[in-house]
């Protein structure tokens, strides 16, 4: 009997939990055009498709320990952000081209974090997971809107079997 309570409190709280942090969660995208863009949930798109706008900017808000990373035109790989942080640029009209995205602290060691990004000529991309790059590098392709999940560790989860990224190196030198 005991065993029987133990497990329905435990199951409640591993639900109350998984209900939380994505209560905790949200992300924000600056738009070429429109500027700051309504926060979403996870799993809603934020920024634009079928419109041919850049994202130029993106905050991630999320208690649990986040940090994520974004690769802009002209500049190449930004350092780490954390909660609330800017990653890429605001008022430079300048395309975010790729990000990385990366659960820190005890959240890293019971969730993951999924993110695909929808990028020009392209759509949707596949699903990038914990710290990988999503989007495109030395293409001078413009991300246009993003989606993130937060799935708890062991949860299935369908990536696509399209990449999450396309990285064209120019100048390569041939020996």
């Amino acid at each position: 009997m005991v065993r029987k309570i133990f497990a329905a409190f435990l199951l409640t709280a591993i639900l109350f939990c998984a209900q939380n942090v994505s209560a905790q969660f949200s992300y924000q995208a600056n738009v070429e055009g429109a500027g700051w863009m309504q926060p979403v949930g996870a799993g809603q798109v934020a920024g634009t498709t079928m419109q041919a706008k850049r994202l130029e900017a993106l905050i991630i808000n999320f208690d649990g320990g986040i940090k994520y990373s974004a690769h802009v035109q002209n500049i190449g790989w930004q350092g780490w952000v954390g909660s609330g942080g800017v990653a890429g640029t605001v008022g430079q009209n300048l395309r975010m081209e790729a990000i990385r995205i990366q659960l820190e602290g005890q959240a890293a060691q019971y969730y993951d974090i999924y993110y695909r990004a929808h990028v020009e000529n392209a759509g949707w991309l596949g699903w990038a997971k914990n710290g990988e790059p999503a989007g495109s590098a030395g293409a001078s392709l413009r991300m246009e809107a993003i989606q993130i999940q937060i799935v708890e560790k062991g949860s299935p989860f369908d990536r696509s079997e399209k990449p999450a990224f396309y990285q064209v190196i120019h100048n390569v030198p041939t020996v």
